[in-house]
């Protein structure tokens, strides 16, 4: 009988849920989170609609500011690929002012940022290192060019001084995620910090090295060694132009080669750098080189340019491996393109206007990067949904779509910052209903791991 009574009870519970609508279990959903210890102090921001009617299923809290972290990348993004158009490159120019006499340039090179951020980078087979320095000295060499009687010149005038937007934290600037944006860029502005470690719980860990080897640097050690399995709890303490810089943290121990990534300081000063060891190698010798801001000196350009994939490309990276370079970039280049200047601040009011034109309020919109690194960022999980739904409707979308990442086997943008949890994106449902979702989970306390799980449980409703 006890057999029998648990089936009917687990029958009526089937078609209980079996009859629920999607609002109802999205509702059911919300409530268990809510009331999860790890949500008491917390707040939840989610909206979710039909991707193709935009008809409302769910929402809670979706006006109200919270930190997006890198789903605040969405806006960028679709931005970006409207304002600039996904076959935008960057072109890093190279000139000279002087004259050219019997293989001697009496006079200067230059070379003209515009804030490539993919210059340098390993992530293209056209990018890399040696092809782009390569393509430079062939590009000297077939002008004739094989001594320089004067200077190696970074020309950056065309984009602020400052490479941080307002908001970033101290904790942050100086590690790979943290790095700054330039009009001149290198390597993605990271390095590798090799570490070694002694053998026992507390011991010292020295620096062995940087690849690249960095220009003007010098970092001091204070780390410790903590127990195997405890992972990278390093941080590297540098911030812009900085010569000086501290790493703080410890590693496990007993590490021989231990990486860690930093951001690089000052990105121009390590191009003109590593591109004059470059010439030194032909005997082709700058007397010195240095970086300057004026942009209205006059020169005679070098045949070509030294192109960037296209923005499509550089998005892709952006979306997939949440590259806040990239973002920073991309803002300030279309301050650049509108106003003549790379600006944080010009690239922050013209996205701000770009979304109002197309029905987002400028209030849900309290930004004040492109990456979402910075926790003063407030967005609202409807002008997440909006920007979402706008980007279907453009001709770009498949390479916007083809960018964002697999969680939870549907296709988000995730974000990370202390204290805030976020995924925005689209969900195709078993009986082939398109959705779009925001959900930003603000101030929750634990493990962002155990956090995760549970926003999976409620986005899992969709399925």
């Amino acid at each position: 009988m006890k057999t029998a009574g648990w089936f009917i009870c687990l029958l009526v519970y089937s078609f209980s849920c079996v009859g629920q609508t999607l609002e109802q279990r999205l509702s059911m959903a919300t409530e268990k989170l809510l009331s999860d210890p790890q949500m008491k102090h917390g707040i939840v921001g989610l909206q979710i609609v039909k991707s193709t009617t935009g008809e409302k299923v769910f929402e809670l809290n979706a006006q109200i500011g919270l930190a997006p972290a890198s789903c605040q990348k969405t806006i960028t993004s679709a931005a970006a690929m409207e304002i600039l158009g996904p076959g935008y490159r960057y072109q890093t120019a190279a000139g000279y002012s002087g004259s050219i006499v019997k293989g001697v340039l009496k006079g200067d090179l230059y070379i003209t940022g515009t804030g490539d951020p993919s210059l340098g980078s390993w992530r293209f087979d056209a990018t890399k290192e040696e092809k782009q320095l390569d393509a430079l000295v062939d590009r000297i060499q077939k002008a004739g060019i094989k001594k320089i009687d004067g200077k190696l010149i970074g020309l950056t005038g065309k984009w602020e001084e400052e490479t941080l937007p307002g908001g970033w934290i101290w904790d942050d600037m100086g590690n790979y995620y943290g790095a700054g944006t330039a009009a001149l860029n290198w390597h993605e502005n990271q390095y590798d910090l090799i570490l070694r470690s002694g053998q026992l719980l507390g011991d010292t860990v020295t620096i062995v090295a940087t690849k690249p080897q960095l220009y003007g640097l010098t970092l001091h050690s204070r780390l410790t060694a903590a127990a195997k399995g405890t992972g990278d709890n390093a941080y590297i303490y540098l911030p812009p132009y900085a010569t000086h810089g501290y790493v703080r943290g410890t590693i496990p121990v007993a590490e021989n080669a231990f990486v860690i990534a930093g951001s690089i300081p000052d990105a121009a000063k390590q191009f003109l750098y590593t591109l004059n060891r470059k010439l030194d190698s032909v005997q082709i010798s700058p007397k010195q080189w240095t970086v300057l801001t004026n942009q209205t000196i006059p020169l005679t350009p070098l045949p070509g340019m030294v192109e960037s994939p296209t923005l499509d490309s550089l998005n892709y990276w952006f979306m997939k491996k949440s590259i806040n370079l990239y973002g920073e970039a991309f803002l300030k280049t279309i301050a650049y393109e509108k106003t003549g200047l790379g600006s944080t601040d010009k690239g922050v009011s013209l996205v701000k206007q770009f979304w109002k034109e197309r029905g987002i309020e400028t209030s849900a919109l309290h930004i004040m990067d492109g990456s979402g690194l910075s926790p003063q960022n407030r967005v609202t999980a409807s002008a997440l949904v909006q920007v979402l739904q706008y980007a279907r409707t453009r001709p770009w979308f498949a390479y916007y779509y083809d960018a964002l990442p697999v969680f939870n086997q549907m296709k988000l943008k995730s974000g990370t910052i202390g204290g805030a949890k976020s995924f925005a994106g689209y969900h195709t449902a078993k009986d082939g209903t398109t959705y779009t979702v925001a959900m930003m989970v603000n101030n929750y306390d634990g493990s962002a791991g155990e956090m995760v799980k549970k926003m999976y449980q409620l986005l899992d409703e969709l399925k």
